[in-house]
């Protein structure tokens, strides 16, 4: 059975419910939020976008949207000791920003960065799970667990990762380099 995209949407809503209150009117934004997703990654796959870089960009704006000042700020200050190169501290804020808002998923993919640059994979793999059950189109998410899996050695689950990642967003050059690698290694295409 194929789950579609409104499917997923309606399980994370009943999901939320589950966890918190949802008024109509969040549950409104997020319907509006999940349509303005599908047709940017649409227009994302699209063959002959030019400019995949800005709609990208667009896609992680509306990921960073948590609909919460003190989670956006939680968000901010973990984003800011992350580019001072203080990891701990990033993993400070993104602790408090999944225990205050643990239904947003960039809270968990920001954590799961943090801790794969603390090398603690094990960690990292498990918010990375914990972020693709709350937006399971997250193709940073699966870029960053395709890497941890190839620095494990774990081959095919890495080349699955790296997929799933390219199914969504097929532009990186990147990505498009680790499947050919990958596929290399574990003997998907001939030499």
């Amino acid at each position: 059975m194929k789950i579609t995209q409104k499917t997923l949407f309606a399980l994370a809503v009943a999901l939320i419910g589950l966890t918190s209150p949802v008024s109509a009117q969040s549950v409104s934004a997020l319907q509006e939020r999940e349509t303005d997703l599908d047709e940017l990654y649409a227009e994302l796959k699209s063959a002959d976008q030019a400019n995949w870089e800005r709609v990208q960009d667009r896609i992680f704006k509306l990921w960073a949207r948590s609909g919460s000042a003190s989670a956006d700020l939680l968000l901010e200050r973990g984003m800011d000791a992350l580019e001072a190169d203080n990891v701990d501290r990033a993993i400070e804020h993104f602790t408090a920003l999944t225990d205050h808002a643990p239904d947003f998923a960039e809270g968990w993919s920001a954590r799961a960065t943090a801790f794969y640059l603390s090398d603690e994979y094990g960690l990292a793999l498990l918010d990375a799970q914990r972020a693709l059950a709350l937006n399971p189109r997250h193709f940073g998410v699966l870029t960053g667990v395709g890497i941890i899996f190839e620095e494990l050695q774990e081959y095919d689950a890495a080349l699955a990762a790296f997929k799933a990642a390219f199914e969504l967003n097929p532009h990186p050059e990147h990505v498009k380099m680790a499947i050919e690698r990958l596929e290399r290694r574990v003997g998907e295409v001939a030499l």
